[in-house]
């Protein structure tokens, strides 16, 4: 029975069925009366459950005087999913039986095993929270069109009664008519940018002997650009800047896919260059109509400083040395990734010198305009970057923000802002250091 309802599940669908039956007898099974919770709000989580019979209730505010019914999930259906996105592994909604009940657990250690063998898994997870989005608003404007309707009724009752009363009830129906659609997108944008801030890095490592920082600021409610920065064995950290093409959900939906697929390869990939045409393949596969992303992933190496890197299209990284003198870094041609069946990768490594910083960044960065349409330009970056010597790598990168914004002005953001900075505070090189420019 196990066996037979995870091949019904989408998120498995791409999963052989001798894996399926083997994945079905590792699985822990749950058993949940009537009644009971199977996952609270705001408590600690690790993973998702498969349901085998029975039914749940998804609710908000679970025992509090505003609790709300979200959906329900029966036979095949997945309760939990959230758990494998937080990092921190607080639940956002309870899950309560609404009769006898059975479930299978699946940990995040199991799903990232799946992942990493079934990468197309993360699209389909994707989707699936794409759908529950849409469902969640589908039903929240239902509650407000049902509102309406009640209203409009009080409206005829009260017609026959007072016309001028009638007057400034139609008046009010109006305006709240416009301040229901504001909700219901305000709404939307919320849940699409909690999960996109799930997917970033919470916590960036801490390696000896060097200093990381990170920052993202989206254009809008959601953006496109993302950054990654993950541990490749005890000795060697990924680090990921890219760019989708576009702004709001398509882009954010576009980022989050290829960030778990390149996720996946780089675990396993003998190089970044790899990594990133494993990644262009699968997006290729995908067939996502005239969506693209710029993408910089490369490995650094704490043993020796150095980075190396493959660079799909995105701008191209800045290094400099512990007085701020900017260092000169080789160019080659490089085409970004869902376009082209073979894009031009160009590859390259660097060494960071003794009390050097290393930036990667997004051409929101340099692209920022003021009020007058002018770029803050590659020039204005090293100046900011010369300015403040000896800053750690978060102050780097917060410091760099508010320079934008003040360049900016009143003028709204136009582009995604990414940031990745990563300072040698050891002198540790290995070599011989990157030219000056």
């Amino acid at each position: 029975m196990k066996e037979l309802l995870l091949s019904s599940v989408p998120l498995f669908a791409t999963i052989p069925a001798d894996e399926l039956a083997q994945l079905a007898t590792e699985l822990e099974q749950i058993v949940c009366p009537a009644g009971s919770i199977l996952v609270r709000e705001g408590e600690p989580g690790d993973g998702m459950y498969i349901v085998l019979a029975g039914t749940f209730e998804i609710v908000k505010e679970l025992g509090k005087s505003d609790e709300r019914l979200f959906g329900r999930r029966g036979a095949g259906e997945v309760v939990g999913e959230m758990g494998l996105l937080n990092h921190d592994g607080l639940r956002t909604a309870s899950a309560r039986a609404t009769s006898d009940a059975e479930v299978i657990r699946l940990t995040r250690a199991d799903f990232e095993h799946l992942i990493s063998r079934y990468p197309t898994i993360a699209y389909e997870m994707l989707r699936m929270l794409s759908t529950r989005l849409r469902d969640s608003n589908d039903g929240v404007i239902q509650e407000l069109q049902e509102k309406n309707r009640q209203l409009a009724q009080a409206y005829a009752d009260v017609q026959a009664q007072n016309q001028q009363l009638a007057q400034a009830y139609a008046d009010l129906e109006a305006a709240q008519s416009k301040l229901l659609e504001k909700e219901a997108l305000e709404h939307e944008l919320r849940l699409a940018r909690d999960i996109q801030e799930r997917i970033l890095p919470r916590q960036l490592p801490t390696p000896p002997g060097f200093d990381l920082g990170a920052r993202m600021v989206a254009a809008r409610e959601v953006g496109g650009d993302f950054f990654d920065v993950f541990a490749l064995g005890n000795d060697s950290l990924g680090l990921v800047v890219g760019d989708a093409c576009g702004k709001g959900m398509p882009a954010a939906l576009f980022m989050a896919l290829t960030r778990s697929l390149l996720r996946a390869e780089a675990a396993r990939a003998p190089s970044p260059a790899a990594a990133l045409r494993k990644t262009n393949q699968y997006l290729a596969e995908m067939s996502i109509a005239g969506m693209f992303i710029t993408i910089l992933y490369g490995v650094f190496n704490l043993s020796t400083g150095t980075f190396s890197y493959a660079r799909a299209g995105h701008e191209l990284p800045k290094i400099w040395d512990a007085d701020g003198a900017p260092l000169a870094l080789g160019r080659l041609n490089g085409q970004p990734l869902g376009i082209l069946p073979d894009p031009a990768i160009d590859v390259q490594t660097l060494r960071l010198p003794p009390g050097g910083t290393l930036l990667l960044f997004s051409d929101g960065v340099t692209e920022a305009t003021d009020a007058r349409g002018g770029f803050f330009g590659l020039e204005s970056l090293q100046a900011a970057v010369h300015a403040h010597p000896g800053l750690a790598a978060q102050q780097l990168c917060d410091q760099l923000v508010d320079t934008l914004a003040v360049y900016r002005g009143t003028p709204p953001q136009a582009d995604d802002i990414t940031l990745v900075a990563v300072r040698n505070v050891t002198g540790r090189t290995g070599g011989e250091e990157t030219r000056r420019e």
